[in-house]
């Protein structure tokens, strides 16, 4: 009984100690949050009270793109056509658009981009100039490949070969010109542009591209020679379904049948459900003279990919 009473005035006496501490740590935990919030209350308060030229600069040389928006924002409620806070507007909702995941929220900041640096371009200074072009293009780039229809590769074109013209450096404006030149059906102007990306860094894709020109121009032997490097090479799953099912429609526009047909093998070795390998090892068929086989690889096509417009064709065509 004395034990049990003992205990009791333990337990008591450290809930004694206990509380106190749990308090302490409740008032220390509500006084860190109450600073926090003053301190968001005192930077967002800071920004609208007291924006500056050099807090965009701080701001930018800390990568706080969302800063750097927002206070350019405010000068400009201040004074309208602030060039400066324009640009860095214009550069900050560009990044801003880059890193969204939301396409709508993406489409808003992108739109902003292009209306902020097309205003500040008509006066700005001779020294930024080249770089607001180089932005703009790769906005309107960007714009391009966010909506659902694309009208905006000209303008690519427009503003990136004006930042080129101005000696603009950078290792990207090159392919972003071959991309857009393909997109415009300048096959020639393409070619042209993504070998001169070559030159700045080689990549798979960069080579596919360049194939796929070379192919449209007529110039399938140029293009095999790109297609034959990118499969060798190659550890990309995607860019070697695309290099080989190309590598084989034109083999089979050559008459080589058994040459396509191995392309088409080895991609279907791997992986039985490529909907474009099938229909290619139809064509082959067709080439053969063996149109029960062909047909045969035209259903499978359809069972993997039901759409296939190609594919359609033919079974109605040998109906």
């Amino acid at each position: 009984m004395r034990k049990a009473r003992s205990a009791n005035r333990l337990i008591i006496k450290s809930k004694g100690k206990f509380f106190p501490f749990l308090l302490g740590g409740l008032v220390t935990l509500a006084v860190v949050f109450s600073m926090a919030f003053a301190l968001t209350r005192f930077v967002s308060y800071r920004i609208h009270k007291y924006p500056s030229t050099t807090m965009l600069s701080d701001k930018w040389s800390e990568y706080d793109y969302q800063g750097v928006y927002d206070t350019a924002g405010v000068l400009l409620e201040k004074k309208t056509f602030n060039n400066t806070a324009l640009t860095y507007r214009g550069y900050s909702a560009f990044y801003l658009a880059m890193a969204s995941t939301s396409s709508s929220l993406a489409q808003e900041y992108i739109d902003e981009a292009i209306r902020a640096l097309r205003i500040a371009m008509m006066h700005a200074k001779e020294k930024t100039l080249p770089q607001i072009h180089y932005i703009l293009g790769k906005s309107y780039f960007y714009k391009d490949s966010i909506s659902s229809y694309h009208y905006y590769a000209d303008m690519v074109v427009h503003y990136l070969t004006l930042a080129k013209q101005e000696s603009y450096k950078a290792d990207d404006i090159s392919e972003y010109l071959g991309l857009s030149y393909a997109q415009l059906g300048m096959t020639l102007e393409s070619i042209a542009a993504f070998s001169e990306a070559l030159l700045v860094r080689e990549s798979d894709a960069l080579l596919l591209s360049i194939a796929e020109q070379y192919s449209k121009a007529g110039q399938d032997s140029a293009a095999k020679q790109y297609l034959f490097q990118i499969i060798q090479r190659s550890q990309n799953d995607s860019i070697i379904v695309k290099s080989r099912t190309l590598l084989g429609n034109i083999l089979i526009a050559e008459n080589d049948y058994d040459g396509a047909q191995r392309e088409f093998d080895a991609l279907i070795s791997k992986n039985e459900n490529i909907a474009d390998a099938h229909y290619g090892l139809g064509l082959v068929h067709e080439g053969r003279g063996d149109l029960a086989k062909a047909r045969a690889e035209w259903r499978k096509t359809l069972r993997i990919q039901v759409n296939h417009a190609d594919a359609l064709s033919k079974i109605q065509q040998y109906r």
